[in-house]
């Protein structure tokens, strides 16, 4: 019985982990490719809109498919449905080019792909428990980082090698992966007793949402906060991110396959710093490890826009390459201190609501920073632009740590006090 039990574990590891890597892969390999294509025949701007749009996807769908999920208590199914709708969403790409078309199957791919990320991160959370639910979210970010780290590196190589609608294919079928793991993925917390229909879930849905009353559980140890600094540092990154593939070939002079090399520097330290800081958030508390994120992201915005000053090409890599680090530094300590809060002040039935309203401050900042940037980047050009930006990410740690209060470990304040 044991021995079967340990299988069982092992098998949903790997079906976790799976998921975790094609969903973040095809994520990453789609942005990067589609900016490079965008670039060829747009402006800054437009190039800026490949994640404005998705972005926008991920802000008002993710708390969607959140309450759908904990409305009708089938996890599982909400993420196979989802995952599928995304891959097909990608196949139009095939025979789709230049500008609009582009960036409206990118919106659609993202109303679905936004099914992903709350609802299993859910089901990691209860996975892992109170004593180990930083554990559980790291090694699922650890996962999510490979896959991450195998869509930068390839994404140089997939635009020399082959033709547009061929990478796109290529997409569409890493795509389809996320859904057919999920169908291995079972809900820890599932409710397959709960009757349902379409207006119930439309009114409870609609009700989680737009909340008139009863929103105390938005308070807890300050977890509005959380969501503020959570739009500031998405401001922050996503809006120099967005322009990134383009300002490391034009104004930094790296090749597109050096510029996969540095893009794929981020996910590489997120495999191995995901699993530390999702032990360290079980040992020491989230908190901290939420500061030191939002700090080691403004120090990633500084130093790209440091890239230039260098004479030599190598020095200029090495300062984007350091930048690049620090982002992946910095994200491990952020993703997983954010989750595992959440996890901690959340009652379960709001859990994958709560998780998706944190992608709906991402996705806030992932919509505004972009074009913001893009503007900023013409009018004072791509280094003064992440120069200042920097201060946004700077300005959100500050408010963590002044109005946020520790919610798991020694410094832990009970959420009724």
């Amino acid at each position: 019985m044991e021995a079967s039990s340990t299988r069982r574990t092992s098998g949903q590891d790997v079906a976790i982990a799976v998921a975790a890597a094609a969903n973040k892969g095809a994520t990453i390999l789609m942005g990067t490719v589609m900016a490079i294509y965008v670039g060829r025949v747009g402006t800054p701007v437009a190039v800026s809109l490949v994640t404005a749009t998705f972005f926008f996807g991920l802000m008002v769908f993710s708390p969607v498919w959140g309450a759908i999920a904990d409305v009708t208590g089938r996890r599982r199914a909400v993420l196979v449905l989802s995952a599928a709708l995304a891959a097909v969403s990608v196949l139009p790409l095939t025979f789709v080019d230049g500008v609009l078309g582009p960036l409206g199957f990118r919106t659609l791919f993202a109303i679905f792909a936004a099914g992903f990320l709350p609802v299993m991160l859910t089901v990691v959370s209860e996975r892992g428990g109170d004593s180990g639910r930083g554990r559980a979210i790291g090694l699922f970010s650890s996962a999510a980082a490979v896959g991450f780290m195998f869509g930068q590196f390839a994404s140089g190589a997939l635009i020399e090698l082959f033709a547009r609608s061929t990478v796109y294919l290529l997409l569409a079928g890493f795509a389809a992966v996320v859904a057919v793991a999920c169908l291995v993925v079972e809900d820890p917390t599932p409710d397959h007793d709960r009757e349902v229909t379409l207006a119930l879930i439309a009114q409870e849905t609609v009700s989680r949402l737009l909340p008139t009353t009863g929103i105390d559980h938005l308070r807890t140890n300050g977890l509005q906060w959380l969501y503020v600094a959570s739009f500031l540092r998405s401001l922050t990154v996503l809006g120099m991110t967005s322009l990134l593939p383009v300002y490391l070939v034009s104004n930094v002079g790296v090749s597109p396959l050096l510029m996969g090399v540095l893009l794929g520097i981020n996910p590489a330290v997120q495999i191995a710093g995901m699993y530390l800081m999702g032990r360290l958030a079980d040992d020491i508390g989230r908190k901290l490890l939420i500061v030191v994120g939002l700090v080691g992201s403004g120090f990633y915005s500084f130093l790209l826009g440091l890239a230039t000053l260098p004479d030599s090409l190598f020095l200029r890599a090495l300062v984007a390459g350091a930048g690049l680090f620090a982002l992946g530094a910095a994200f491990s300590a952020l993703q997983t201190g954010i989750i595992a809060f959440i996890g901690d002040v959340s009652p379960v039935e709001r859990e994958s609501e709560l998780i998706g309203l944190r992608s709906t401050a991402r996705g806030l900042g992932g919509m505004v920073g972009p074009p913001l940037f893009g503007v900023a980047a013409m009018v004072v050009g791509f280094e003064v632009t992440f120069v200042a930006a920097s201060s946004l990410a700077w300005a959100g740690a500050a408010l963590v740590g002044v109005r946020v209060t520790e919610s798991h470990g020694p410094h832990a304040v009970p959420a009724d006090d």
